[in-house]
This record gives structure tokens, sequence and C-alpha cells, in this order.
């Protein structure tokens, strides 16, 4: 029989807990597909943030460091420099990056640590319940938003591919979008490339994903993947921000 498809190595046998619809699973995938196809998951070393994929740990088949809220990247950079033949990444959403951990990820850019950070964005705390982030939309309602997000009185929402591509030591930067099949590959494509920065030696890589968050949206699954491609998309749009110049 020919096989089609099977899951990949990179990751466990071990049940996802993420609610229905939520798309941490599918980044899951795609990344550990990554690591698979490049040959590194052997040493691959991931950091997991405080928030809902702080179980990172359980899921991929590979060596994992727990971090306290939004210390990823200085965890990773101190791997990163002990063991410097091995591949390291961080796995964040918007409330560890954006929020407590926004310095950590600013300096481990501007001093080009050579790990790759997957930062995961559904504008929302997710596994807190609810409240505002950092990346939370103008008029978006949330626990402690309730009458929608005010611009006037919290500012508008953070757009950190845009202020981590104007540092120097961002190699790559790059925003991607998963809601749907076409986009997933795109994905794809974006965090190996961010790897294989890693792999060459070039400086920090970092893969913004758009992702959605039915549960505190408060919308079904699949209204959510059009509510993400309606409204986050405009507002924080896809592409690639930074590279490494041709020869470099």
């Amino acid at each position: 029989m020919t096989v089609v498809f099977e899951r990949t190595k990179a990751l466990t046998d071990k049940q996802f807990h993420y609610c229905p619809g939520c798309t941490h699973g599918v980044i899951h995938r795609i990344v550990g597909e990554v690591l698979e196809e490049l040959g590194v998951v052997g040493k691959s070393v991931g950091v997991a943030p405080v928030g809902c994929s702080v179980l990172a740990y359980d899921y991929f088949n590979c060596d994992m460091h727990q971090a306290a809220h939004g210390r990823a990247p200085a965890v990773a950079t101190g791997i990163k420099r002990v063991l410097p033949d091995n591949v390291v990444f961080t796995y964040q959403g918007d409330g560890d990056l954006a929020s407590i951990g926004t310095a950590e990820i600013v300096h481990a850019a501007h001093r080009s640590e050579k790990f790759t950070t997957i930062f995961v964005n559904n504008a929302i705390y997710g596994m807190t319940g609810g409240q505002m982030a950092p990346t939370t939309l103008i008029g978006q309602k949330t626990t402690t938003a309730p009458l929608g997000r005010d611009a006037v009185t919290t500012g508008k929402p953070l757009k950190v591919s845009e202020m981590m591509a104007t540092i120097d030591g961002a190699v790559f930067v790059e925003r991607v979008s998963v809601h749907n099949v076409p986009h997933i590959r795109k994905a794809k494509k974006a965090i190996k490339k961010a790897f294989e920065i890693q792999l060459e030696g070039k400086g920090f890589g970092i893969v913004e994903v758009l992702s959605t968050c039915p549960t505190n949206w408060g919308i079904p699954p699949t209204d959510s993947l059009k509510w993400l491609e309606e409204n986050m998309i405009p507002y924080y749009p896809l592409g690639n921000f930074r590279k490494p110049e041709e020869g470099k």
C-alpha cells in the first residue's frame, strides 16, 4: 500500500489539548515537518512559553525547556551559546512575546542571537481567559475590554513583524497565516527558511503566524478562519519584511 500521509516523527503521539478550531495544532505540525525534513530533530531544542502552548514540551519529539513568562528568548540565548551546534527555537504567543517578553525578543534580535522564533498571534490572551493583548484589534471585544479595544486609552495593536524588521540583527522576519491550505503551505515555507538561516549561522529569525482563538473570540471554528482573513490580515499584512542579502 502506498503511504500518502503519515505523522511527522518530530511530534509525539500525545493528543493535543487545544480547543476545537485552534490552529496551534496546525502550526505544531508544520514546525515538526520542517525539523524532520531538515534532519535536525535529534539535535533540536525548543523553548516553551507561558500560554496556551505551555505544554509544547509534551508534543514536540525533541529536547524542550520551559521558560518563565516572556523569557523564552533569554533561555534560548543561553542554550544556543552553550550548544552552538544545536538547532534552537522558541515557540511563543502574543501575550508571552509581545507583552511581558517584548524586551527579551527585541534585545535577542538586536544581538542577532542565532536561534529561531515562531510567534503565534491570535490577537488575545488565550489560556488565562481572553483578556486584551497588545495585538488585540481596535473594536475587538475581550474580557478586559467588553466594549471593544479603544485606541485612545490603550493605543493601537502592536505590529511585531514591522517593529522587528527595524532591527539590524533580525536577519529574517516574515508574517504568515494558517487560515487555509494555500497559506499553510506558505507558512511552512517561511518557517523552513527561518530554520535554514539558523543552520547557515546567519543570525536571528522570526516568523509571525496569524492564528485563531474561537473560544475566546466567541465564534465557531469555521467562522474564526473567515474572521482572521477579513479582520486580522488587513491590519497585519502578510509577507516578508526582512531577509538576508544575496551572497551573505
